[in-house]
Order: C-alpha cells, then sequence, then structure tokens
C-alpha cells in the first residue's frame, strides 16, 4: 500500500493550479483582495470531503485495489481540498476551515495525530502512513479494523479510539499544520479545525485488555501537550485562529466531564495565547450547566451553537452571553437539504447581535456540511419546482454569506425575494399534501399494534413449518454487487436495454446467489438483492412523496457514500414493491427465501426528512406503506419477512429527555408494518452498527421474531446487555464477523464467537451470520467466509449433540 504519510502535501503544480486555483500572482492577489475586502462575518464548520462526483472515493478505492500509487490519492485530495477552499472564498466566506478533510474519519485523523496506534497494528513510531491509518480503519489481512461507530445521531460513522493507561501518545501526524500552509500557499488564509481534547477521550473506548472502569479522561494531561504542539506548530505557520470541535457538550454530561473541560482550556490558555480560540458544538440543544462551563473556558474567544436542532440554546444565549466574546451562530442547517428561511434566519441573527453586540456576532452553519449533498448544480434532472426548495453545501454556504451581508446592511433583495417564492411555492404546492394518508396515519394513534400471540409460541408454529436446525445459518440480504450487475441496472435506466433484457439479466444473478448459498448449505436463503442500487432509495422511487437526485451522494464511512431520497409530500405504495423478485427468488429453491425490506425507520432517518410536519407523522406513513407490502408478501407464500431497522438507533435523540418519546413513535411504527401476519410467517429485523445495551428494552418491544445485529467490530460488546441479566425470549443473531473489512475469518475463530454466544443466550434462539450486507464486498471474500461460518455452525451443532 506504500507508506506514504496522511499528512503529506502534494506541491501543488502549474496543472492542479490551473483546475483550481491560478497560479498567476495576480489571481492571488485578487483573490487576498477579495478576503480582505467582501468577506463578512461568516463561517461554515466543515464540508463534505468526497467531491461533487465522488472523486475521493474512487481514488480511495482505486488506491486499495493497487490500481494507482499513492501520489495519485493525494494528488486528487490536493485538487478536492483547494477547490473547496476557493468555493468558499469566492462565495465570500471569512473562516474558511482547513483539516476538516479527511482520507476516511477526522477522529481518525485525531488518532493519528495523538499517535495512539493499538500495538496490534506493528506501527514502529514516525509520522503516520498510509498503512497503519487505512489497517486502523479496514483491518488488514492478520488483524481486525478498529471499532466503526454512529457519530451522534448522524449517518456517518466514526473510528472509534482504543485507549488505557499505558498508551503512549506522541505527534504522529502533522496534518492540521500542512494542510493550513497548504491553503497559506494558495492565498487562502483558514481555521484549522481539531477534534478537541474532551471530546476525543469521551468518544474512545477502553482497549481490549484495560478494564471497562478505567477513567478515560484521567489520559486528558497525557494528551493536551500534544495538543500544545499543533497549536505552537500553527501558531508559527501563521494561523490566527483555531477551532476545536467539543460536540459532547450537547450530551447529559455529570460535574466531573463538565470539570474536564475546565481543566482542559486552562491548560492550553498559555499555549493559545495569541490565537483566537473557537470552540464548536452541534446537533442538540448544549445543557444550561454545559452552557455556563463553556462561556467560561480560559483563553476561548467564540463559541459556536447549532441553533437548528438547538433552538433551546437561544434562550440560554438571551439570558447571558458573555461580554466581548464572539457568537457564531449556526442558523442555516448543516443537515438537511432545505433551502434556508432568510427572513426568518434573519430576524433571528437580529435579535441575537442586539445580545452579544455589532461585531460579535458571526453567520454559520449548525455543523458540518458534511452531513448534506455537495452541490445541486449538479442536479440536472431533479424536477424544478422540487429543486427550487433545495440547497446544498455548496447553496448553504452562498445563504451563510448572503445572511451576514444583509446582517450588516447590504441585503441582496433579488437572492431573497427567490428565496421566499420558493418557500410559498412549497407551503402552498398540491404534490406535498395527501388527505387520504393524512387520515389513515392520524388514525393509527388509538392501537399499540401488537401481534395477538406472543413470541414463543409463534416460534414454535414457525419451527413446525420451517424445521429448520439449531444455529440456523442466514445472511442479512445483500450479494456483492459487481460492476456487470451495475451495468445492467444503469443501462435499463437509461433504457438501453429492454425490460425482458433487464429481468433476464436479474434472474440469472439471482439464481446465481440462490445456488451458491444452497452449495454453503446455508439455512435460510436471500436473493441477494441484485436489482437494488440502496436499501432506502430503492423503495422511495416506488413510493409516492420522494424525490431522487444523481448526484446527492453524503459520505457515511470511508470511501462509503450514501445518495438518501428526498421525503418532500405525504407518503403511499402506489403498487408492490418486492413480491415479483421475491416470488422469484422462492420458486428456485425448497429451502424458505427471505423477503428483504427496508422499515419505516430507518427509511425515515436514511433519507432527507420534510421539516414541515413532525418526523413520527412521516414515520407512521412509511409504516403503513411497508405494512401493504408486508401483505402482499405474505399472500405470494413467502414465510420469513426481513423488515431492516438498521438505523432504528441511529435516531434515538441525544438528550435522555427526549429519548422515550422517540423510542415509542419508532418501535410503533415497526409494530404496525407486521401487526396483521399469521404466527407461523417468521418477521426478522436487522440492526447496524451502533450502541445497542441502552435500548435494548426497546428491542424487545418491537416484538420481532428474529433480530439479526452487529457485534463483531465492537469487540461483542452487544454480549454484555445478556451477561448482565436481560431476558431475550426471540431469535437472535449477534454477527459473527465483520463484513466491512476485506479480512476472511477462520472457522476456529467464529466458531469462538458463537461459543461466547452461547455461553449468555440459549441454544434455541441463537442464530448465525454475518454482521452485515454483502454488497460491499467480493466474491472472493465472501464465498470463503461464508463457508467458515457454516463450517463453524455445524461445528457447534456436533458438540451440542455430543453433549446431550
Amino acid at each position: 500500500m506504500g507508506q506514504a504519510s496522511i499528512s503529506s502535501v502534494v506541491p501543488l503544480s502549474s496543472l492542479i493550479l490551473s483546475r483550481t486555483l491560478s497560479s498567476s500572482k495576480n489571481r492571488l492577489s485578487f483573490l487576498r483582495f477579495n478576503l480582505r475586502f467582501r468577506a463578512m462575518a461568516s463561517h461554515i464548520v466543515g464540508y463534505p470531503r468526497m467531491g461533487p462526483k465522488r472523486e475521493l472515493k474512487f481514488a480511495l478505492e482505486s488506491f486499495w485495489d493497487g490500481k494507482s500509487s499513492a501520489e495519485d490519492l493525494q494528488k486528487v485530495a490536493a485538487e478536492l481540498r483547494a477547490s473547496i477552499w476557493k468555493q468558499m472564498a469566492d462565495a465570500g466566506i471569512k473562516y474558511i476551515p482547513s483539516n476538516t478533510f479527511s482520507y476516511y474519519d477526522q477522529v481518525l485523523d485525531t488518532t493519528a495525530m495523538l499517535g495512539a496506534v493499538p500495538e496490534r497494528y506493528g506501527w514502529n513510531g514516525g509520522e503516520i502512513g498510509f498503512d497503519a491509518y487505512f489497517s486502523m480503519a479496514r483491518g488488514n489481512a492478520s488483524v481486525p479494523a478498529m471499532e466503526m461507530t454512529k457519530w451522534f445521531d448522524t449517518n456517518y460513522h466514526f473510528i472509534v479510539p482504543e485507549l488505557g493507561p499505558n498508551v503512549k501518545f506522541s505527534y504522529a501526524s502533522h496534518k492540521a499544520v500542512n494542510e493550513f500552509k497548504e491553503a497559506k500557499t494558495l492565498g487562502i488564509e483558514t481555521v484549522p479545525v481539531i477534534v478537541g481534547p474532551v471530546s476525543y477521550l469521551l468518544l474512545s473506548k477502553p482497549a481490549k485488555g484495560v478494564e471497562k472502569s478505567f477513567s478515560l479522561l484521567s489520559l486528558i494531561d497525557k494528551i493536551l501537550p500534544i495538543y500544545k504542539e499543533v497549536v505552537t506548530e500553527l501558531k508559527e505557520a501563521g494561523a490566527t485562529w483555531i477551532q476545536f470541535d467539543e460536540p459532547t457538550l450537547v450530551l447529559d454530561l455529570d460535574s466531573h466531564h463538565l470539570q474536564a473541560f475546565t481543566h482542559a482550556y486552562s491548560e492550553l490558555e498559555s499555549t493559545v495565547s495569541g490565537l483566537n480560540v473557537l470552540i464548536e458544538t452541534y446537533f442538540a440543544d448544549v445543557p444550561a450547566e454545559a452552557y455556563k462551563t463553556l462561556t467560561s473556558l480560559k483563553g476561548v474567544t467564540g463559541f459556536g451553537f447549532d441553533l437548528v436542532r438547538g433552538t433551546k440554546t437561544l434562550d440560554l444565549i438571551h439570558s447571558g452571553f458573555p461580554s466581548g466574546k464572539q457568537l457564531f451562530a449556526g442558523v442555516v442547517d448543516g443537515r438537511n437539504i432545505w433551502a434556508n428561511d432568510l427572513a426568518a434566519s434573519l430576524n433571528t441573527l437580529k435579535s441575537l447581535e442586539d445580545k452579544v453586540g455589532k461585531g460579535n456576532l458571526i453567520v454559520s452553519t449548525s455543523c458540518s456540511l458534511l452531513h448534506t449533498a455537495v452541490d445541486l448544480a449538479n442536479e440536472t434532472k431533479l424536477d424544478k419546482e422540487i429543486k427550487s426548495w433545495l440547497a446544498f453545501a455548496a447553496q448553504k454556504v452562498h445563504e451563510v454569506n448572503a445572511l451576514a451581508k444583509a446582517l450588516s446592511g447590504q441585503r441582496d433583495e433579488a437572492f431573497f425575494f427567490s428565496n421566499a417564492a420558493a418557500h410559498s411555492s412549497r407551503k402552498f404546492s398540491p404534490r406535498v399534501t395527501n388527505e387520504n394518508v393524512q387520515k389513515a396515519a392520524a388514525s393509527l394513534k388509538g392501537s399499540d399494534h401488537r401481534r395477538a400471540t406472543d413470541v414463543s409460541a409463534r416460534l414454535d408454529a414457525q419451527q413446525k413449518k420451517l424445521a429448520l436446525p439449531v444455529l440456523p445459518t442466514t445472511t442479512i440480504g445483500s450479494f456483492p454487487q459487481t460492476m456487470d450487475l451495475r451495468r445492467v441496472r444503469r443501462e435499463f435506466k437509461a433504457k438501453k436495454i429492454s425490460e425482458d433484457d433487464y429481468v433476464k439479466a436479474i434472474k440469472e444473478e439471482i439464481n446465481k446467489v440462490v445456488v451458491l448459498q444452497e452449495e454453503l448449505d446455508i439455512d435460510v436463503l436471500v436473493h441477494g438483492e441484485p436489482e437494488r442500487n440502496d436499501m432506502v432509495e430503492y423503495f422511495g422511487e416506488q413510493l409516492s412523496g420522494f424525490a431522487f437526485t444523481v448526484n446527492g451522494w453524503v459520505q457515511s464511512y470511508g470511501s462509503r457514500c450514501v445518495k438518501p431520497p428526498i421525503i418532500y409530500g405525504d407518503v403511499s405504495r402506489p403498487k408492490a414493491m418486492t413480491v415479483f423478485w421475491s416470488s422469484m427468488a422462492q420458486s428456485m429453491t425448497k429451502h424458505p427465501m427471505k423477503g428483504m425490506l427496508t422499515g419505516p425507520v430507518t427509511i425515515l432517518n436514511w433519507s432527507f426528512v420534510r421539516n414541515d410536519q413532525p418526523r413520527f407523522e412521516t414515520c407512521y406513513q412509511i409504516a403503513l406503506a411497508i405494512k401493504d407490502e408486508v401483505e402482499d408478501l405474505e399472500r405470494a407464500g413467502i414465510t420469513v419477512i426481513q423488515i431492516d431497522e438498521a438505523a432504528l438507533r441511529e435516531g434515538l435523540p441525544l438528550r435522555k429527555s427526549e429519548q422515550a418519546f422517540y423510542l415509542e413513535w419508532a418501535v410503533h411504527s415497526f409494530r404496525i408494518t407486521n401487526c396483521s401476519v399469521q404466527d407461523t410467517t417468521q418477521i426478522h429485523t436487522h440492526m447496524c452498527y451502533s450502541n445497542f445495551n441502552d435500548i435494548i428494552h426497546s428491542i424487545i418491544d418491537m416484538d420481532a421474531d428474529v433480530i439479526t445485529i452487529e457485534n463483531s467490530r465492537s469487540d461483542e460488546k452487544l454480549l454484555s446487555v445478556f451477561r448482565e441479566g436481560v431476558k431475550y425470549g426471540a431469535g437472535i443473531g449477534p454477527g459473527v464477523y465483520d463484513i466491512h473489512s476485506p479480512r476472511i475469518p477462520s472457522t476456529e475463530e467464529i466458531a469462538d464467537r458463537i461459543n461466547k454466544m452461547l455461553a449468555v443466550l440459549e441454544t434455541n434462539i441463537l442464530w448465525v451470520n454475518p454482521d452485515c450486507g454483502l454488497k460491499t464486498r467480493k466474491y472472493t471474500e465472501v464465498k470463503p467466509a461464508l463457508s467458515n461460518m457454516v463450517a463453524a455452525a455445524k461445528l457447534l451443532r456436533t458438540q451440542l449433540a455430543h453433549a446431550k
């Protein structure tokens, strides 16, 4: 893979400069003039890294496959960074972020900066190279990857640091400094962004072998010297601002946690002297005690707040804001794609300006724009009316600047008029509201929609019908999506092949997957989902109330991007969506064939959702549509139906006071989908990477017959909840191997995992399956991994039979 450093900066040749900024002195002088005289009090928290056409994704995957060099990857990265900085500079943004670019994840970048590389990766010091960096993220042939989990309540994933008392921290990645210098060479002054020291520790976990009770915050004085080195180098390089992201301040923290912030920034005070320091928070309200701690921190110039999802923070600001400090007001939504209501935002900003004083208010995004699509200009096929309602990252940059200009008395009347017209169009558009759907969803509130029979009786009825062995094996749904398969879908969509040819090609692919599973002797089969582009988009394309983009990609993790649908109106199902393919697949085998659906909560959480009605109302509408599909599948003879709720945990509000209400309607929505099926129809669900232990009782309340759930990459954290005495009576399949890594686990390794599960779970409820779907893997990885998985299950069956 090569030893190139993640912080290496490719010399910006005239070729690169010609694609981004001009290399001429006149252009740089003009740009500096623009920055000095055009830039208003405007700030962007962060920006998407993948590029408008997913340039970084393809560069990464080419490098991982050995088809391109480290230098090729670094060149693409440099071009992307330069174009992003130029775009913000040209838009008139004053505080432009740097070091928000990442080859994989910003938390992993911080781990590299601190030299906190777990011993198993064989790193011997020095500047972190691509080998160690990507091994931590993806694993390698000999060792597994680090745990990956959701970034707060988003669909972005971060690599969880593994720390303990014996970690030797060292300054091992100069990426933040090098990218600041890179931007400066281009004539652009930036604000380096670094994950703050306290949030970094609070987002970490004790490494394997370290007591779970180990206090991660006890490491604060060990990492602060590295932070001081970084700050010192940035000052020497000419930085005037630095942004520390401390998003954990929006969580329910106790006094011990809050004291860590006070201590950390007191320790940093002398080092940051001469620099302007911004502490950025996002994703929710900052609790009152945390607000008090935050606004009292020493050496801090400004404070950033999410005023879209954190509207209660407005009351705290109006009640008291430190004199002379700067407020970075996040009024432009960084997590959705709806155009900002500029008039309403301007009113909010004016009221804040009265409080904090002229010159102390900076217009900002609510969070990094990483969580939204890149550029609406690339959407040439989107319905014009719907397009007028939207703003992607590039457009949000202009919204921020337009608000900053208006605040300073330079309001762009044409821009504001166009914005108001778009909002009026959306509010009164007949395509948004369906009265029948509204009535059907409203009527749901009178019942809790539970199946009539309890789960143990249902499992008995299902076993009589399905006759499955002990430790039944299955997969989660998707099989590898080959280049040929993607080409077939693309050509059918472009009408280059007929429907008959398309159906023939997909039928052949399904048959191949069915035959492979039969050869492997898997017990409950899947059809492999060859007709599906994405588990949410596929359904959204067949439901009313959804719109779709061509290039609206958002990073999920590493090079993996998703293209969330846009829910703009009331949702209903015009016709059956999956029955044709599921029935076809079932006709190819005598084994049970799972019908594969995406659940309402996951469709909701993995879409850009309308913001003109409560989220639960939209979720109930989707639940009714999926219920219709479940009933059609059952009528077609499908006896096992999986309704994936991969993102149910992800939508859990960050504040505990708001969680019960969310879980109530989210779990209710799932139950609505399958409340009317027969006892002999087995309902499965699946959940992805997240921390489930705190919602295990809600998972039980979903009343699914079988749940498959991520387990292997989180060091089997899930099993601890059962060790602590939680009784689970339904079928459960904690994942036995990590599909997000190319590594192939051995039969012995999988058998060892199953044995750990059998220590806390009853034999008759345990299923054996991978962590997640297999669409991102290659058949050369999938075949041996599944073969080893089945062999492990058979080995354990034999051992259990002998034990009896």
